[in-house]
């Protein structure tokens, strides 16, 4: 993800902070009622809240960002300022988990690298629905026109690449590129992994990126229609400013921060916002983190998509997540105050 669903818009909704939909519960509750919040590396994850806080125009946001540049006390700035906000009410988290891939290419196709992955072709209008992912992949939409950036070696890490939002190419000259997100076709996004579940395949909690690519593998021909089930096709851009030791670029247009970034609907969670994290299931997780992307799947107040980093350990660890918790928000005083209902 990055699940991301074009920077400047979330941008702009990033800027407005706003508080979240009005149909959504909300509670206001107290630093105590977060478990694990006095174990946690505040300063960490203050270091991350910085690099987005800038991007913050909305007055209650920019007058806490220049106090977070004079902190030496990280939880007390954070106390102090802030309120934990659950929104979306008894309603349990899905927490999942995304990452950076770094994958096999070529500048020039040849008989290993064959599957390429695209910029954005000028015609496209953002928000606009444009051809699926089986009109483009069987047709002839965007071959021969110059639009691609690298040539893969395995479609199915394509795929997963256009999931992710994002990657590291190693390129067969020795080189290497990243790439991000740059627009996706108006689609709506289908989960392969639910189709394999409604399909009786699998159950629910059996399926993960690993097992699925397994699955694509051994099943070639039934694997690369299931691919096509996701209308949804994400194309990419060369990003030639982001220093190697940063993180991918998120909805926000910065570097994201692995186990401190987490991506979120911004149709309830202000994007830049700290984001307090209550994973369950085997890695259990309580820590801060900072909204500061979106993905096509992260839909809804209590859904969140944890970043854990660069390369295949990141990727197994985050594809093994699909865990339930909870999700608080933290909000300035008077924007958490002015969600409360009236009466």
């Amino acid at each position: 993800m990055i699940n991301a669903l074009g920077a400047a818009i979330c941008l702009a909704v990033a800027m407005s902070a706003g508080p979240a939909r009005a149909d959504a519960p909300v509670e206001i509750l107290g630093f105590d009622d977060l478990k694990g919040w006095d174990r946690d590396d505040h300063a960490e994850a203050l270091a991350v809240f910085r690099e987005t806080c800038p991007d913050l125009d909305d007055p209650a946001w920019s007058s806490l960002c220049a106090v977070a540049e004079t902190q030496d006390n990280a939880r007390r700035f954070f106390e102090m300022f802030f309120r934990p906000v659950l929104i979306g009410g008894s309603e349990p988290a899905l927490f999942t988990g995304y990452y950076e891939p770094e994958l096999h290419g070529a500048r020039q196709p040849d008989a290993r690298f064959r599957y390429p992955i695209y910029r954005k072709p000028p015609e496209m209008v953002p928000g606009q629905p444009w051809f699926s992912r089986r009109e483009i992949e069987e047709g002839d939409l965007l071959k021969g026109r110059g639009l691609e950036i690298a040539w893969l070696d395995d479609p199915v890490d394509v795929f997963f690449l256009q999931i992710q939002g994002s990657g590291r190419i190693r390129l067969t000259d020795g080189t290497a590129i990243r790439v991000g997100y740059g627009g996706k076709n108006g689609q709506e996004y289908r989960s392969i992994g639910q189709e394999l579940v409604r399909r009786g395949i699998y159950k629910p909690h059996q399926v993960s990126a690993q097992v699925i690519r397994a699955w694509v593998r051994r099943n070639p021909e039934e694997g690369q229609e299931l691919l096509l089930h996701n209308p949804s096709f994400v194309f990419f851009r060369e990003l030639k400013r982001v220093p190697a030791d940063k993180g991918p670029l998120g909805a926000m247009n910065r570097s994201i921060t692995p186990l401190r970034t987490v991506a979120v609907d911004p149709d309830y969670v202000p994007l830049g916002a700290p984001v307090w994290i209550e994973k369950g299931g085997r890695a259990p997780l309580h820590r801060l983190m900072v909204a500061q992307d979106t993905g096509s799947a992260i839909k809804g107040a209590q859904r969140a998509d944890i970043f854990y980093g660069t390369g295949a350990d990141a990727g197994d660890q985050a594809g093994r997540v699909r865990d339930r918790g909870r999700l608080v928000v933290l909000l300035p005083i008077d924007t958490a105050l002015a969600m409360l209902p009236e009466g």
